[in-house]
């Protein structure tokens, strides 16, 4: 799963609006964003065995503390819980701490049978593997895109150019990134050194933000 985290992501502003894009595509993201620093640490392990899936070259062989339910449960915990120690945005934390626990889920049907429920080798592994079909692919990632683009435009607009155009190429570098990705990585290790390239999808979704205005009303503050 790759668009479907960032529509996710996307359409989570409309649950917690004054919580900025930047943190939802962080929160969103989140167990991608760890996992190549844990690949290149050597904490985690990936192969890439060319033809394995359809949609994927890449067999996750020992990756618990990235993508495992428990720890996807704790990342969530932890970082929604530091959110709301600096936002005071309990609405904005639990939306942003459910973000990262979702990532888990959004990945369960495109895996094949490789994501733990939690660290250790006695842990059971689920996937529905419909990385094997590209069809269903395609069609599940664009649908929790649009989605997701949807419910931005609906719950923000441009107050300038930056706004405006940025957005809309923010969305096509995604679909860009995706519709090309297709092709095996020359090594495991330029796998994750190309992966931690998400890491600028973070601030730039945060500058996009900063150039647009809410056109939904804020919640009220009492029982956020």
């Amino acid at each position: 799963m790759f668009l479907g985290h960032y529509g996710l992501a996307l359409a989570a502003k409309r649950a917690a609006p004054r919580t900025s894009l930047g943190t939802l595509v962080f929160a969103g993201e989140f167990l991608d964003e760890l996992w190549p620093i844990l690949l290149l640490l050597g904490v985690e392990q990936v192969r890439i065995v060319p033809g394995l899936m359809v949609a994927s070259d890449l067999q996750f062989t020992y990756y618990p503390f990235s993508h495992s339910l428990l720890m996807a449960i704790v990342w969530g915990a932890l970082i929604g819980a530091g959110y709301f120690v600096f936002r005071r945005y309990g609405r904005g934390a639990w939306v942003v701490g459910l973000l990262v626990a979702s990532h888990w889920f959004l990945d369960l049907p495109m895996h094949q049978k490789e994501l733990p429920l939690w660290p250790g080798g006695a842990s059971p592994k689920f996937g529905w593997g419909l990385w094997n079909s590209m069809s269903l692919t395609y069609i599940i990632e664009f649908t929790i895109l649009l989605v997701g683009v949807s419910a931005y435009n609906r719950t923000t607009r441009p107050t300038d150019q930056i706004g405006r155009w940025g957005w809309w190429i923010y969305v096509l570098v995604l679909v860009a990134l995706f519709v090309t990705s297709n092709a095996p990585p020359p090594s495991e290790r330029a796998l994750a050194w190309m992966t931690m390239g998400i890491w600028l999808f973070v601030p730039w979704a945060w500058w996009i933000d900063k150039h647009r205005v809410l056109i939904v009303p804020l919640p009220k503050p009492a029982g956020t």
